[in-house]
């Protein structure tokens, strides 16, 4: 029985979320009780409202990617500009051995 339920995966849900609110949203209007032109304009303002939430949160995402790449750039710059003192260090640790150990 546990695996019948492993089965569903994320994508089923999603997909049965989205059945679920479209079976909603066409019997809304079907049954709804304004008239056919009213409901038009109030589905039109409707997708413009949506439209317009939609490119703004498109841009407040890429503005927040933009950060994010920017950090990992400042980190990986950090990181190498540390292996290569790393990197110095150790040739010049091993320079003075070989003066050491073999003159």
């Amino acid at each position: 029985m546990d695996n019948q339920h492993a089965r569903c995966s994320g994508q089923a849900l999603f997909f049965a979320f989205v059945s679920g609110a479209a079976a909603g949203v066409v019997a809304g209007i079907l049954f709804a009780p304004k008239a056919g032109e009213q409901t038009r304009r109030d589905l039109m303002a409707y997708a413009r409202k949506t439209e317009e939430d939609l490119i703004e949160k498109a841009k407040e995402t890429r503005a927040a990617l933009d950060q994010a790449i920017e950090r990992g750039k400042s980190f990986v710059a950090e990181k190498r500009a540390d292996v290569e003192a790393a990197v110095k260090a150790g040739k010049e640790a091993m320079k003075e051995r070989m003066e050491q150990c073999c003159p």
